[in-house]
């Protein structure tokens, strides 16, 4: 009975349809909305990040031949980050603490948003899900076990849900032109260092969305249209390299390796077209329905989405940051081919993820050279940081794959050193010292603020 319960509590917490659709059902309660707009937010919300989800499906589908067919036409091997497959493997052994880490986290995470002025609650259930099994990972290694671990873990799980949002405020704020969303996916690091990147290089650079085409281009204005034919392009000239055999035996099931090229990079970009209508659909339903959460739980906050929520604001800088990310991974493939480094082959999954995001944070900042610029740089950082994530990662930092994303590189790589130097009571220290700082400090400033407002009403 304990096991299904268990495995009930992860399964709604891992999926972020689910637990936004909760959310929003808790938020329109609060409001004391009719039952009417309770079931019609509810439902719409669920029915929006399926939707996601599905485009999601989709691209990852239309991509795994694409990532398969650059290895076999260059002859690498190595590394491929992807965190569903390091989580998979880590899940058999470390999977009760994960589970409660999750869970306690997230309690940690509306707490912290509460008591001090990280005002973001997480709601991207997945990634929440592979953060907790990293921090298991990392602190079972460390030698935390039993009670310990789980407050640890869930007080370490909860600040960086928070922060790491925090970080990104200010780049989205110019995305989207208000304060009402903020951003959840653990690549904020890359996204970042994107934005940064644009500052200075983007003076003058108009934005990728003003890209202007000749008049007979003008179907190009069409982002689905581009996307689609620069995919086809794309997945053509890769599947040339592998060679028609490689392909049509392998991959497409004797279909002709042009015509599989050319389905591939349509359905990749009717993938983001699904994508894009799920975003849309979610966000005209979290955000008025989060305003019961804020006003009554915890004021002021905001609910961090999934990075698919930038890219409406952007479609061009979508694509424009896949190409450049994943050409920032060759380069970095390259230079840690040619240290004698462990190679870390660019998934394409996440460079599209990452890429497209970051496209779009250098985008806000710096328009076509930001996005271009900004993005070939995450290329570069979610190329090196696993190799220094790999060695804090005990057994598993010898599998054929890694967690993938910034944030989860550069935790695990400060709380496994933190361990390897001081040990469980180091780590232990560490962050329950980050989050008593967070509160002390949250504090401060609230005094202060009120001290401010009596002032001026004196």
């Amino acid at each position: 009975m304990g096991e299904r319960i268990l495995k009930l509590m992860m399964d709604i917490l891992s999926q972020p349809a689910v637990l936004v659709a909760l959310i929003s059902l808790v938020g329109l309660i609060i409001q004391k909305k009719p039952v009417s707009e309770i079931v019609k937010g509810t439902t719409k919300t669920l029915l929006g990040f399926l939707v996601i989800s599905a485009g999601a499906g989709i691209i990852v589908q239309s991509l795994d031949p694409f990532g398969k067919m650059f290895q076999s036409a260059f002859h690498v091997s190595g590394v491929v980050p992807n965190n569903e497959a390091i989580v998979a493997m880590a899940l058999n052994e470390f999977g009760s603490a994960t589970a409660f880490i999750m869970f306690f986290g997230m309690i940690a995470n509306i707490l912290i948003a509460r008591f001090t002025k990280l005002k973001y609650i997480f709601l991207t259930g997945h990634h929440t899900l592979y953060m907790a099994c990293m921090l298991a990972v990392i602190l079972v290694v460390s030698g935390l076990q039993g009670i310990p671990l789980i407050v640890v873990g869930s007080l370490a799980l909860g600040l960086i849900m928070a922060v790491f949002p925090a970080i990104c405020q200010p780049i989205m704020r110019k995305i989207t032109g208000n304060d009402s969303v903020g951003f959840g996916h653990f690549s904020s690091i890359g996204y970042v260092a994107s934005g940064l990147v644009g500052k200075v290089v983007g003076k003058g650079s108009r934005s990728t969305e003003e890209i202007s085409f000749p008049k007979g281009l003008g179907f190009l204005r069409d982002s689905s249209v581009t996307i689609s034919l620069t995919m086809v392009v794309l997945y053509i000239i890769i599947a040339i390299f592998a060679g028609p055999s490689y392909v049509e035996t392998e991959l497409s099931g004797g279909t002709h390796y042009l015509v599989f090229s050319v389905i591939q990079g349509v359905t990749f970009a009717a993938g983001v077209f699904v994508i894009l209508s799920g975003v849309r659909l979610v966000l005209a339903e979290i955000v008025p329905a989060f305003k019961g959460i804020s006003t009554k739980l915890v004021p002021d906050s905001k609910p961090a989405l999934d990075c698919p929520v930038v890219f409406p604001y952007a479609p061009n800088a979508v694509l424009i940051g896949f190409f450049s990310s994943f050409l920032g991974g060759i380069v970095g493939m390259v230079i840690l081919a040619m240290t004698g480094s462990v190679i870390i082959l660019p998934g394409v999954v996440p460079h599209f993820f990452t890429g497209a995001t970051a496209g779009v944070f250098g985008n806000a900042t710096g328009g076509v050279r930001g996005a271009t610029l900004g993005s070939f740089v995450n290329g570069l950082i979610i190329t090196f940081l696993p190799v220094f994530l790999m060695p804090v990662l005990g057994n598993l930092g010898f599998a054929s794959t890694t967690f993938s994303d910034t944030d989860f590189a550069a935790s695990g790589i400060l709380l496994g050193n933190i361990a390897k130097s001081l040990g469980a009571t180091g780590v232990t220290i560490t962050v329950v010292g980050l989050v008593i700082l967070a509160v002390v400090f949250g504090f401060f400033k609230k005094n202060k603020a009120n001290q401010d407002s009596q002032q001026m009403e004196a």
